[in-house]
């Protein structure tokens, strides 16, 4: 441990809980969606309350958009300055030596977002928790109630690794790549065009294919596909080990997962748009399709 897969059970979490340089955090976040039409799509709400209503002993809580998100722009949940991350992941006890744990309630992409955002800093003793809070607590495992506690704050020095993010230009260049292949992770509906978008413009980024993160995890457990299974989902859409891959999603959350599970699967080329259909679908000078 930790294995690169960056999976880790709850019977093994269960067992490192008394560890002293374990850093086990909640990164929860709820997304109030507004009515189609509205000028910003949902309001993100930290998940503070549910982490005090009950959470794994020990844990923190990490506030994704309060405290880890670019406060000067209007999209949601966009990197923020390498500087403030390594303030705040610092200020949470995060140090060389940490072993990171991250979960999350009802679907793991706040966890994953999390992960993505912490190797793409070049922090890689960080796993995610299958099933997250909502496995742990099924097994009856031990639950906390109140405030965090918190960790003592460290010193997290961040070497910024290249690729992980890519921007709009980007990804519409690599529309025109043969070896690369976008996907999106939101649901097959928006993917298509057949419902209202609450981003702006119904569709998609012209050429991407549609695997949903919806349909990477056990809706009833919360934990991930076996790796075969999504391997399969991935491989119908013509994604290769040999293709360089772009995800998006809404705000680029949930295309996380599909990351996450690429990753596991020893895929190596793997980039986000951090923009995703937040930014795309309201841009009229880019592209987008239908069907």
């Amino acid at each position: 441990m930790p294995e690169r897969n960056g999976l880790i059970t709850t019977a093994e979490l269960a067992a490192i809980l008394d560890q002293p340089d374990l850093r086990l955090f909640d990164g929860t976040t709820y997304l109030e969606y507004q009515p189609a039409g509205s000028d910003i799509p949902y309001i993100a709400v930290p998940g503070r309350h549910s982490f005090e209503a009950a959470h794994i002993p020990g844990a923190d809580f990490l506030d994704l958009q309060g405290e880890f998100s670019d406060p000067n722009t209007t999209l949601r949940f966009m990197m923020p300055a390498i500087a403030q991350l390594e303030a705040k992941f610092g200020g949470h006890g995060i140090g060389a030596n940490s072993r990171v744990v991250l979960y999350s309630i009802g679907t793991a992409m706040w966890a994953t977002r999390f992960w993505w955002m912490l190797n793409s800093l070049g922090f890689g003793n960080v796993s995610v928790l299958d099933g997250g809070l909502d496995k742990w607590k099924a097994e009856n495992r031990a639950i906390e109630t109140g405030p965090a506690k918190g960790y003592p704050p460290a010193t997290f020095t961040a070497t910024p690794q290249r690729g992980y993010f890519v921007d709009k230009h980007q990804v519409l260049a690599a529309g025109g790549e043969r070896n690369t292949v976008v996907v999106n992770a939101l649901s097959p509906q928006l993917h298509k065009g057949l419902e209202p978008s609450r981003y702006g413009r119904p569709g998609h980024i012209p050429g991407s294919v549609n695997v949903s993160a919806a349909t990477l995890f056990d809706p009833e457990t919360k934990a991930f596909v076996p790796l075969a299974e999504a391997e399969a989902k991935f491989a119908a859409q013509g994604i290769g080990k040999d293709k360089r891959v772009v995800a998006y999603c809404g705000g680029g959350i949930s295309a996380t997962i599909d990351l996450f599970l690429l990753h596991r699967l020893g895929y190596d080329h793997l980039s986000l748009y951090d923009g995703s259909m937040g930014e795309w679908a309201k841009d009229a000078s880019l592209p987008i399709e239908t069907g």
